[in-house]
């Protein structure tokens, strides 16, 4: 249960911190920061894929940072077809 509770936490801040570096492109700050939690559990995922493994609050947060980019991005390039 508790790390639910950090992905979660992880996820908001990382939907959070998505929403500012592609400023205007984003949810609103709901929508980033569900966004934030799935961009968590998909780039733990891609991570653990890919061999890489994170230890400590700020690199999950690079993680999930880069996961939610990641949905931005695509869900973005689905939404102007």
């Amino acid at each position: 249960m508790n790390n639910l509770f950090m992905v979660i936490v992880v996820g908001i801040l990382a939907g959070w911190l998505a929403g500012r570096i592609q400023k205007g492109k984003g949810f609103g700050l709901v929508g980033n920061l569900v966004v934030g939690i799935l961009g968590s559990v998909f780039g733990n995922w891609l991570f653990w894929q890919l061999g890489f493994v994170t230890y400590g609050f700020i690199a999950n947060v690079v993680v999930a940072v880069i996961g939610a980019l990641v949905i931005l991005w695509v869900v973005g390039l689905l939404a102007h077809r």
